[in-house]
């Protein structure tokens, strides 16, 4: 199920990073211990009363444009329009409504996104003549909050969620149809690559980078499966990103990636793996999918005997949360092993959602406490009780346990490669959940 996406917009200085920040504080997810999974700020996942989202930092409307300021408020208004789900407008009510204010009002009024209006730095929230004045906006009722204290927060994420879409009603397609989307830096070859598995030019091609604009859907069937191509735009690194146009197109990627089932994470051979390559690679480890990366461009490396070996080695160090996924080194201009993707990428979605039988996974589970027991604190030892799968797709494992304070990350590791070796999950990240048992369950 597709994630809502919330653009957070408004004018410079009215607190926009401040509640993007404070509505990211609030996930309650376990950061993991691995090295190199880093994230770019423009986006971060959330979570309100059980319903995820993504929320968008889209970083202020500007007013330096030669254009003017009606044209740039109009342009970047646009493409938050164009992306979000929901639009959050962020207003100063210290400052009071200004004529920014009332030019991004006017390009949000004539959209069919639902716009959530935010008063924000409001100090007496019995006093609403600090924010009264937004009521002339004709947008929703303004909710007066202060992000800095994270004050009325609850009452704004309330309206939020009321305006989500509802849950995307695809369960009778789930394992019928592989959404497959393409990831990858600028003119490391995305579109050539789709073009070579699909046959066809049916992706426009360009030498210049960032081409791709928009993430584009291709049905199709091969060998007697069904898929969808999901064909994005290059992500940049944040500080690369001058054109409001290519934030956007961020964006699309990440929803790309939230929405499929395995993600192509493609690899420019001529450069090797780059800091932003880690950036995205960490972006789909964390979303769960199952994932394979390739290396495009293979016909320009110089090789020998050991090439390959000597890169495999060299992304494994680069890519080191990434251990499970396969790597396949390719060429879209010479079509060298292209027709191996659809194969890895049946074979990674087979893992992914493969469903394991519980009295199997224990005695696993069992033989891996017998020959590695878990390291005790003091007189208290942690027990392991009983282990089910509560989900596929990733595979997710949740572990019963006598405290879950006494499970150490590199025994839940020690685990995970356990399972690993006895079921395979190649392409896939698994999920161990340790619980604390009650009572007698």
């Amino acid at each position: 199920m597709s994630k809502p996406v919330v653009a957070i917009v408004g004018r410079p200085n009215v607190g926009k990073s401040t509640l993007f920040n404070r509505l990211a504080g609030m996930r309650k997810a376990i950061v993991e211990d691995i090295p190199g999974v880093t994230r770019d700020r423009i986006y971060e996942k959330s979570e309100w009363e059980g319903r995820e989202f993504i929320i968008i930092d889209t970083g202020g409307f500007t007013t330096g444009s030669d254009e003017g300021l009606a044209a740039e408020v109009q342009k970047q208004a646009e493409l938050a329009i164009e992306e979000a789900d929901v639009i959050i407008m962020v207003v100063d009510a210290r400052e009071g409504l200004v004529q920014e204010d009332e030019a991004i009002a006017e390009i949000l009024r004539k959209s069919r996104k639902p716009v959530v209006l935010a008063a924000n730095k409001v100090e007496d929230f019995h006093k609403q003549t600090q924010f009264y004045e937004f009521f002339s906006l004709g947008l929703s009722d303004p909710i007066p909050i202060s992000a800095a204290h994270g004050l009325n927060i609850s009452d704004l994420l309330d309206e939020v969620a009321a305006n989500f879409p509802e849950p995307d009603e695809d369960i009778e397609e789930e394992g019928l149809i592989t959404k497959i989307a393409v990831v990858g830096r600028p003119n490391v070859g995305k579109s050539s690559l789709v073009n070579a598995i699909l046959g066809e030019e049916r992706v426009i091609v360009s030498d210049i980078p960032g081409t791709t604009r928009d993430a584009i859907d291709t049905p199709f069937d091969y060998g007697g499966n069904r898929y969808i191509l999901i064909d994005t735009a290059g992500i940049r690194r944040k500080t690369k990103i001058s054109v409001s146009t290519e934030r956007y197109s961020v964006m699309r990627a990440f929803k790309a990636v939230d929405r499929a089932d395995v993600v192509l994470i493609i690899i420019d051979a001529t450069e090797g793996v780059t800091e932003q390559d880690q950036r995205i690679a960490g972006f789909v480890h964390e979303q769960g999918r199952a994932s394979v990366i390739v290396v495009n461009k293979w016909d320009l490396v110089t090789k020998d005997a050991n090439t390959m070996t000597v890169y495999d080695k060299d992304i494994r160090e680069d890519l080191k949360f990434m251990a499970y996924a396969p790597i396949l080194y390719v060429s879209a201009l010479t079509g060298q092993r292209v027709q191996k993707i659809l194969e890895l990428v049946d074979f990674v979605a087979e893992q992914h959602y493969s469903k394991i039988q519980t009295a199997e996974l224990n005695r696993v589970i069992n033989e891996a406490l017998l020959l590695n027991p878990p390291p005790g604190a003091g007189r208290k030892k942690l027990k392991i009780y009983y282990t089910t799968q509560v989900k596929t797709g990733p595979p997710t494992f949740v572990l019963f346990v006598n405290d879950v304070e006494l499970m150490h990350f590199s025994y839940l590791r020690y685990l995970e490669n356990t399972l690993r070796q006895a079921f395979g999950f190649e392409g896939s990240p698994i999920r161990l959940v340790p619980r604390q048992r009650t009572g007698k369950e």
